[in-house]
């Protein structure tokens, strides 16, 4: 059984669950050897948390002093290049939390400023192509493997989609998509830059990763070719900005400075069909992630977030003490749906699962490169097209 050596790269919500999703690899030996943190409780905190027997003060310490074949970074958006980058040049294979990276600002820019009230979003973009052009040069002169943690691609009810498809259901017309809930864990997501984005970046990452990658599974199977995305056409909101929403009397979780809290686009592909995905900050009641495809010969509908596969009631916040019902839930009182798996049913433990077999058997992952570019470019050109008010073509290589 071969073992595979993994540096976790930060410490906190995605470590954490990552970590968890480790431990359940089967067929391969897989150790989080160390750990590394900017801040140090919280490193320390981990490591011994999840025995975890080195700890380092930053990246460039873990890279030229602990053995790791892969490094999984569960760090914010601000540092995702920098950090590919060094482990590609160090060799070291690259797990990466989405999104893939993000406009956060540039040299000379006052560290104060709200970059997504004064940049232009066409600049935004213009500089994340540049940054992914940057990260694929590493990556192909490392030859290491980016695998990007969208772990929507990986959910058993998006895989059951995509063997529908393969099974022929016919060319898939329209989807529909949204991931949706009450505002971030993170508390850098309040500035654009750290966060690179608002909802539509952060959240819509997930639903815009899904619709993608199961149109490039329709044209592989039908065509042994990707069908990829052409234009896009989308609009942006600051709700929590409204005159007459009150952040005193909120059950919303979010404090946005300069980023949106809700957004929606319009992906063209270039087969004519089309995709319809939102994002929101602003929706109570947990999580909120579906998938609805709408094919000529049939229809297929994905909810991974909620399910009613075990519906609770309780008459307050105690009736079934600590045990954990939910992600986001504002209230544990009334009817609520209790998740009996949900990172399975999100896809982590697959997620990993695939990562760990791509690093041991020498093969790429169902969510690579390609995704993860294509993401970055259908978000900010759907953030140039809100901008400026016109529809905006994809630009793909």
């Amino acid at each position: 059984m071969q073992k595979i050596r993994v540096g976790m790269i930060g410490a906190g919500f995605a470590a954490d669950f990552h970590t968890q999703a480790f431990r359940e690899v089967r067929g391969i030996d897989v150790e989080i050897v160390a750990v590394t943190s900017q801040n140090e409780r919280s490193r320390t905190e981990f490591a011994a948390k999840h025995d975890v027997p080195k700890v380092y003060g930053d990246l460039s310490d873990l890279l030229a002093e602990a053995e790791v074949d892969v490094v999984d970074l569960c760090v914010p958006t601000y540092v995702h290049a920098e950090y590919i980058a060094q482990a590609a040049q160090a060799g070291k294979h690259v797990i990466v939390e989405k999104p893939l990276t993000g406009y956060c600002g540039e040299v000379g820019q006052d560290d104060g400023e709200l970059i997504g009230d004064t940049v232009p979003k066409a600049r935004m973009m213009e500089w994340v192509l540049d940054q992914c052009r940057y990260i694929e040069m590493e990556l192909q002169h490392s030859g290491v493997k980016l695998m990007y943690a969208e772990n929507w691609v990986y959910a058993p009810a998006l895989q059951k989609a995509r063997r529908l498809i393969e099974g022929g259901c016919g060319p898939v017309m329209r989807m529909v998509a949204e991931e949706s809930h009450s505002g971030s864990h993170a508390s850098y997501a309040k500035y654009w830059r750290l966060a690179g984005g608002g909802s539509l970046l952060r959240t819509g990452s997930h639903p815009v990763g899904g619709v993608l990658y199961l149109k490039q599974i329709e044209g592989i199977a039908r065509d042994r070719k990707p069908i990829r995305p052409k234009s896009v056409v989308a609009e942006v909101g600051r709700l929590m900005k409204m005159p007459s929403y009150d952040r005193s009397e909120s059950a919303l979780t979010g404090d946005l400075a300069d980023c949106e809290s809700w957004g929606s686009a319009l992906i063209t592909f270039e087969d004519g069909s089309v995709a319809q995905v939102t994002s929101s900050d602003v929706v109570l009641g947990g999580i909120y992630n579906f998938v609805q495809l709408f094919c000529s010969r049939g229809r297929i509908e994905c909810n991974m977030n909620p399910n009613n596969q075990v519906m609770v009631y309780g008459p307050d916040e105690q009736s079934f003490g600590d045990v954990y019902i939910a992600e986001k839930l504002s209230s544990r009182a009334g009817w609520n749906y209790a998740s009996p798996d949900e990172h399975w049913a999100s896809g982590y433990p697959q997620e990993i699962q695939d990562f760990a077999e791509c690093v041991a058997h020498d093969r790429e992952p169902l969510s690579g490169w390609t995704l993860a570019r294509d993401v970055m470019a259908v978000i900010y050109a759907a953030y140039v097209s809100a901008d400026e008010g016109r529809r905006i073509e994809v630009p793909l290589d």
